[in-house]
């Protein structure tokens, strides 16, 4: 399989690493600025910057590429990239973290939001840890733990800090050098509390969870995600 790396960073270097170990061939390295012909990679996987991530997709769709993407901070264009893709009959995954691990920790905490919401004495609270590079705050994962939190519950929306208004989820973001990611979920209450917790102890999750998905994809047409990948009912 033929790979365009979209975005040449640390976690485009690791991807590199697993995808030639895995049998694939990198033809394509793009920066921000670089100008690429897409049309020579059978798949791409886009692990860019925000300002570039819509572009690089529209891109692969356009060309009949089809592209993986794990770039967040771009999403008010998602919407856009899916229209898209199903306009052109294109394939196209988007996942705030294609770590294998974090996709099923994504899978607990829906089902624990589920069987806490009618136990009102308990607080729900979340934090998250990355790397001082990390453009973005709230993580892009910490996001979709707490869409998944609110599509099960009573909870309304997330906020960024300590203290958050009735009904939202107060996001708690910290960035300290060579953290890969960390997410909490508490639930507390006078007499205990419960926690579920996600530790990734290196990029490598992340990369090969990205390879898995492009070699997934290859030959189908759609709009999926990493539960399509994974097989999670």
């Amino acid at each position: 399989m033929k790979i365009a790396l979209l975005g040449y960073g640390r976690m485009g270097k690791e991807i590199e690493k697993i995808a030639i170990s895995r049998g694939h061939e990198i033809v394509i390295k793009k920066d921000v600025d670089t100008i690429i012909d897409i049309t020579l990679a059978d798949v791409a996987i886009d692990f860019s910057v925000p300002t570039s991530a819509y572009k690089n997709i529209s891109n692969c769709i356009k060309n009949k590429v089809p592209v993986i993407s794990g770039t967040t901070g771009w999403l008010d264009k998602h919407q856009d990239a899916i229209a898209l893709c199903e306009k052109e009959k294109g394939a196209f995954i988007y996942a705030s973290n294609f770590s294998l691990g974090v996709n099923i920790f994504f899978e607990l905490n829906k089902q624990l939001a589920k069987m806490m919401n009618t136990l009102e004495d308990y607080n729900i609270s979340m934090e998250e840890i990355h790397h001082t590079k990390k453009l973005d705050a709230p993580s892009g994962t910490a996001i979709t733990l707490a869409n998944g939190i609110i599509k099960n519950s009573s909870k309304k929306n997330w906020e960024l800090g300590e203290d958050a208004s009735e009904g939202n989820i107060p996001i708690v973001a910290k960035r300290i050098p060579e953290v890969p990611g960390t997410h909490t979920v508490w639930y507390d209450s006078e007499v205990d509390s419960i926690e579920i917790k996600h530790t990734a102890h290196s990029r490598k999750g992340f990369a090969l969870g990205a390879v898995v998905a492009a070699e997934w994809i290859l030959g189908k047409t759609g709009v999926f995600n990493m539960k399509d990948v994974l097989n999670i009912s």
